[in-house]
């Protein structure tokens, strides 16, 4: 028997032929280039259409809530991935809505989560400072209580998908004297509150990311989320989903780490390299013809395939450094013309090799970098200790 196949019921068949008409009605080529042009990862027709047809809300909840089931699931994000919609912060909208409704007042959920579900609500996250790097618990921006609600001031960088957002995440320092990771509280913060101000940064990878400030910003209690200065525990909770070090489900579809669908990218770029280097060139020869275009191929294969079936923060680490490490192989297999991007005259595979290049970069630091991420297996995998950075 082929455990790698799951036959498909009628009905599961028939659920996947209606998403596969329904991502080629909505995921236009107008989408596809206007999300190369403006690299928010967003397309906000897109995703209230997912919201309209009950796709947010299925994928949102477990099977027991009536969501997907586990085969649904997995139809549904491979053919979200194979069509690369443009969607990539519906998932920290979905991390931070089960937060709050887990640690928020229930009047605030119910004043939330409907709006996430339906596509109206999106959600992002305010964690990382332009000095703070990975080590989001130095936390600067501070929450002063101020009667009923709170004063905000303070910056935060990288606020992905803060200029589609309804609300941000907000993590804040309101005991500048109190122990470390014991004077921090989360906030979900209305983005239309006064005194917000939100930047655009462009990245290497072509993606659009924010810097935003919080000047007086005033917000009412029942925005907190979790206890005063109990922020860390709120924050380990979405800090492990980014991770992947939740506890896996049972059934055997589901991703098993986390930027898996990143390395399902990195799948298809190794695919059509492979399937461009069969291709005859001048004199009738294929770069495939060379032992070593064949070794190379093979290695990053192997290498691919060996990251993607690493579970937890292996392959979180893995993914990201396969990809880093692969890449230059691929573009030199291609070519020069491999350096040129999407819809340029003349690149090889219409970019897809030097798109991979750009996006391996920024990987490594999404939620922490990989360095922190091995530290993390050193300590609580491998039971080393912590490191010693003394001289």
């Amino acid at each position: 028997m082929d455990f790698s196949r799951v036959e498909l019921s009628p009905e599961d068949q028939a659920f996947r032929d209606e998403t596969r008409a329904f991502i080629a009605k909505h995921v236009t080529d107008e989408v596809l280039h206007r999300q190369l042009e403006l690299g928010e990862n967003f397309d906000e027709q897109v995703h209230l259409a997912l919201g309209e047809a009950g796709y947010l809300e299925s994928d949102w909840k477990l099977e027991s809530e009536g969501g997907f089931s586990p085969v649904r699931r997995r139809v549904f994000q491979l053919e979200i991935a194979r069509a690369h919609t443009p969607w990539y912060h519906w998932g920290t909208t979905s991390v931070v809505a089960r937060l709050v409704r887990q640690f928020g007042a229930p009047e605030l959920a119910e004043q939330v989560v409907p709006g996430v579900l339906s596509g109206e609500i999106r959600l992002c996250l305010g964690y990382t400072e332009p000095e703070g790097g990975s080590d989001v618990a130095t936390c600067k921006t501070r929450a002063v209580r101020d009667g009923d609600g709170w004063i905000i001031n303070g910056s935060k960088m990288f606020t992905s998908n803060a200029q589609n957002a309804r609300y941000v995440f907000l993590l804040t320092n309101t005991d500048p004297q109190g122990r470390k990771h014991r004077n921090l509280t989360m906030f979900l913060v209305p983005l239309d509150s006064p005194g917000i101000e939100i930047q655009g940064i462009r990245t290497l990878d072509g993606d659009r990311t924010n810097i935003v400030y919080y000047s007086d910003v005033r917000v009412d209690d029942r925005y907190r989320i979790g206890e005063v200065n109990g922020g860390w525990t709120v924050m380990r909770a979405a800090l492990d989903s980014e991770h992947g070090i939740v506890d896996p489900e049972d059934h055997g579809l589901q991703y098993i780490a986390a930027m898996s669908a990143h390395g399902d990218l990195m799948a298809e770029v190794v695919d059509t390299v492979a399937a461009a280097a069969a291709q005859p060139g001048p004199g009738d020869r294929r770069p495939l013809d060379d032992d070593s275009v064949k070794y190379r191929l093979g290695r990053a294969a192997a290498r691919m395939e060996a990251a993607l079936s690493a579970p937890g923060m292996f392959g979180r680490v893995a993914i990201a450094q396969t990809m880093r490490d692969i890449t230059p192989d691929l573009m030199d297999i291609l070519g020069t013309a491999s350096a040129l991007p999407t819809e340029v005259a003349g690149s090889a595979t219409d970019g897809a090799a030097e798109h991979l290049y750009r996006l391996a970069l920024p990987l490594g630091i999404y939620g922490g970098t990989l360095e922190v991420f091995r530290n993390m297996i050193a300590q609580h995998e491998l039971k080393l200790g912590r490191p010693s950075y003394g001289g």
